[in-house]
């Protein structure tokens, strides 16, 4: 059976650096208004947020109504110094963040104010710290602070999340360009559920972890491939080697290495020794700029 390339070091690198040239391009050629739009409308959300709990001095009696309102919830959890996600605060404060749940469990309310403001940033709120009410300078410091924090970190999610549909779609085009078709996505707990040779599905559960897309090649081996953009060299460790490189050996165990070829197409920041573990670990690379080479390896696979 053909195997995918396994790119040499040189390759590896020439690929990252014109993957990185691309994202620095796209990056410069982002349009500031979507920042500036994220910025006013968080000015606005800290700014209630003050304003309902008198600058933080009275947190306790409209905690319930801050933690209902996503918005406000949100700007809550940019209290902290660094800020809380959305998952960790669940898993600290052993809490559901459902409106329902909010309203009928004071205890876990409690929690969830302790775990943000054990972590309160004192830079941003030292008035808090020291038991005072803010100077006017200090509190809109404090306010554009929190916004632009919160902005910066919608639009680094916002332009993951686009990349991410962008480069899904890529492949979509290049294999229907190929003659395969789309099937429905699918559960696939045995291989004659994966789609048949010819066939694609978009993002579906292979033996109960998620494949963003799984293609039927025209020997009858699986392919899942995982689409990955990384923002940066540090985020990449957690897209490429603790997530794409997990699955492809969780997959080629359950499902057999010979049936199974799990590769990632690749967008974005990555470090060569990265890039590298990710390969050793089974897991087949190409890249969003050069998808010929992915088509034209799945071709091969049908003589």
């Amino acid at each position: 059976m053909t195997l995918p390339a396994h790119w040499t070091e040189e390759q590896l690198e020439e690929q990252r650096l014109a993957a990185i040239e691309i994202f620095r391009r796209r990056r410069m050629e982002e349009p500031l208004e979507q920042y500036i739009a994220n910025f006013d409308e968080y000015q606005g959300v800290i700014e209630e947020l003050l304003e309902s709990t008198l600058d933080l001095s009275d947190i306790d009696s409209r905690l319930v109504d801050v933690l209902t309102a996503p918005k406000l919830l949100e700007a809550f959890r940019y209290l902290a110094g660094p800020p809380i996600s959305d998952d960790d605060l669940k898993v600290v404060a052993e809490a559901v963040l459902s409106r329902q749940r909010i309203l009928r469990d004071p205890e876990m309310v409690g929690r969830i104010k302790q775990v943000v403001l054990s972590g309160l940033d004192r830079r941003r709120f030292p008035w808090v710290i020291e038991g005072r009410e803010p100077t006017e300078s200090e509190r809109e410091a404090a306010i554009v602070a929190s916004a632009a924090l919160i902005a910066t970190r919608r639009l680094e999610t916002r332009r993951r999340s686009d990349g991410k549909r962008e480069q899904e779609a890529s492949v979509h085009a290049a294999l229907r360009e190929m003659g395969f078709t789309q099937v429905a996505s699918r559960k696939v707990s045995v291989l004659s559920d994966a789609p048949a040779p010819g066939e694609f599905c978009a993002e579906s559960d292979l033996g109960g972890r998620k494949a963003d897309v799984l293609v039927g090649l025209w020997d009858r081996r699986v392919m899942p491939i995982e689409c990955k953009v990384s923002n940066s060299s540090t985020n990449s460790v957690k897209r490429l080697n603790n997530d794409a490189a997990v699955k492809a050996e969780t997959w080629r165990k359950d499902f057999g290495q010979l049936q199974m070829v799990p590769s990632a197409v690749l967008g974005g920041v990555y470090k060569l020794h990265n890039l590298q573990d990710a390969q050793r670990r089974g897991l087949s690379l190409f890249w969003a700029h050069d998808l010929n080479s992915l088509t034209n390896w799945i071709s091969s696979t049908k003589r």
